[in-house]
């Protein structure tokens, strides 16, 4: 049998233990979060708007990841609405500093391995490098507006009386909790990903300065610092979207 077949039939029976139906679903998810990104890499080489085909992109994703494995409701809500807020918060930013760090493109270290090959594609580098950070973020966005989301719905299940400026304070608190580990979750998934990259810049003898001015290196700081914004700017944003909805359905309930 195939190792990765194996593999994926060992993970399928964990989710259906840990999480039944729903673990079944999340791995059903992973598929389809697959499929979305192979057909958004064959839009981007044949249309030239990259960034907005990146932006449906995370929304469908988004749509995957909240609704279909959680369904529709309260928590799936907001946490769906504050990430397409800091989405387009996180665009805006993402562009500026891209523009200034300029690291559209290759760098020294890829050099040798892109001397035999075409630069003429017929690709803008530069919102590449922007769509690549924007799907490096995605991810752990959603995940801390969910969760942001779903502890405050338990939290108001169990209190329905609580006040809207406790309830969003409380949703603060909780992101607070969780946003260094969220934070530290990028940072070691890079680690994970370029450590051959680290230990050739160590094999080479290159200098502090060599390696914070690589442009390899520069683009995945930049993509970690971009995320963890992105995580930051969307704690306050869930946790008021969850109170204002969760407030507004126990007034309505009561009328």
């Amino acid at each position: 049998m195939n190792v990765l077949l194996l593999l994926a039939i060992i993970l399928l029976i964990l989710m259906s233990i840990v999480g039944e139906k729903k673990g079944v679903r999340s791995f059903i998810a992973l598929f389809l979060n697959f499929l979305v990104i192979f057909v958004t890499i064959l839009f981007m080489l044949s249309i030239e708007s990259t960034i907005i085909v990146t932006l449906i992109a995370c929304t469908v994703i988004s749509f995957i990841n909240l609704f279909y494995i959680n369904k529709f409701n309260d928590k799936t809500k907001a946490a769906f609405f504050s990430t397409m807020i800091t989405l387009s918060l996180l665009v805006v930013f993402i562009f500026a500093v891209e523009h200034s760090a300029m690291i559209q493109g290759f760098g020294e270290e890829q050099e040798e391995e892109i001397n035999a090959f075409s630069l003429y594609v017929g690709i803008d580098f530069a919102k590449i490098a922007i769509c690549t950070i924007i799907m490096g973020s995605i991810g752990a966005i959603i995940d801390i507006s969910l969760s942001i989301s779903s502890s405050m719905n338990e939290l108001f299940a169990h209190n329905r009386f609580i006040t809207k400026k406790s309830l969003f304070q409380s949703g603060l608190k909780i992101g607070r909790d969780i946003l260094g580990t969220t934070t530290n979750t990028l940072y070691f998934a890079f680690v994970g990903g370029y450590l051959t990259l680290i230990l050739w810049f160590k094999r080479l003898s290159y200098s502090l300065g060599d390696i914070v001015n690589s442009k390899t290196f520069c683009a995945e700081v930049i993509s970690i610092l971009s995320g963890g914004i992105g995580i930051a700017i969307i704690i306050p944003i869930t946790s008021w979207l969850s109170a204002s909805i969760l407030v507004h359905r126990r007034e309505k309930t009561n009328v």
